[in-house]
């Protein structure tokens, strides 16, 4: 089989140092926002801060996770792992997912508890100037997660990112239940907005738990990536047709296959520069993504089996 040309394309060291660093801050956030939720917590004995800090242990939890991930999936490939560790991101994700559901199950149990036997929340000025501490510290940690994931499209981070923007959702919830207990002398409040944020949390965890599923299966690249590559096929001249087109993606690694069709007079080494043409036009728009490309002459008929297909 004629193919284009084809290597191991290792994450370009800017991408890495930036992934690295996005895992070592969240880790140093959430440790930071532990602490001082667990000293509120204890001041204001509020259901709401509680479930708060049960979220940031959490995301510790995760965070930690990711940290292994990520560098486990920016280790070059090797004999035993030709495509790469890329998947190790998206199992992070799923990992993370687990967290984050387990997290709305303690929560939801304790704000039940709390609507059988209401509890005051106590000194809840404190619990307001600790959570807007909370909201600055997440906002700014978000801002620089969802910065790293336009410049290397991580999943595990994406994943991270995600959850941390819940947070700052939660924490907004937080100060409104600790207002509303204690300005407002609205003891239910409280379990209300803890029952509130769990089922939140719980969507959130399906939702990166989908996605990272999706990575796992090889699910195929967004349908809007899928007709732009195929559009920069199409802009070569020399290229009558496309077909047999998969994608994939591994962490931040993206795979490209492809059939072109091309007159089938032309030598093998002009189908061979045209093949490296389209290449180097899908390498521009994708960079660092690992591409196929197979030259079928035009007008020759070809059966090919579907991936997994048994044999006749």
């Amino acid at each position: 089989m004629g193919i284009g040309s084809h290597q191991d394309k290792p994450i370009a060291p800017t991408a890495a140092r930036l992934m690295r660093a996005a895992t070592i801050v969240a880790m140093s956030a959430a440790v930071l926002m532990i602490a001082i939720k667990g000293a509120a917590y204890v001041t204001t004995n509020s259901v709401a801060l509680l479930s708060s800090l049960a979220d940031s242990a959490l995301d510790l939890l995760a965070s930690a996770l990711n940290f292994f991930a990520v560098r486990h999936a920016l280790t070059p490939a090797d004999k035993e792992h030709r495509f790469g560790h890329g998947k190790a991101e998206p199992l992070s994700a799923l990992g993370q997912s687990a967290f984050v559901a387990g997290s709305a199950v303690l929560i939801a149990a304790e704000a039940a508890s709390r609507f059988r036997s209401p509890i005051v929340v106590e000194q809840g000025n404190v619990g307001l100037i600790v959570m807007v501490v909370a909201t600055v510290i997440t906002l700014a940690l978000v801002t620089f997660q969802k910065f790293v994931v336009r410049k290397t499209g991580s999943t595990a981070i994406g994943a991270d990112s995600l959850h941390y923007t819940g947070d700052v959702l939660m924490n907004l919830s937080v100060m409104a239940a600790i207002y509303a207990s204690t300005a407002l002398n609205f003891p239910l409040a409280d379990p209300i907005f803890g029952a509130g944020i769990a089922i939140f949390l719980l969507i959130n965890a399906v939702r990166i738990g989908y996605s990272a599923i999706g990575d796992l299966m090889d699910q195929e690249m967004p349908t809007a990536d899928r007709d732009k590559i195929i559009a920069i096929v199409k802009t070569n001249p020399a290229v009558r047709n496309i077909h047999e087109m998969r994608t994939r993606t591994s962490g931040v690694q993206s795979f490209i296959q492809m059939h072109i069709v091309l007159d089938q007079s032309l030598t093998l080494m002009e189908a061979h520069r045209i093949s490296d043409d389209v290449e180097d036009a899908v390498l521009a728009a994708y960079p660092g993504a690992d591409v196929i490309i197979h030259q079928d002459p035009e007008g020759v008929a070809e059966v090919h089996r579907p991936v997994g297909a048994q044999l006749q």
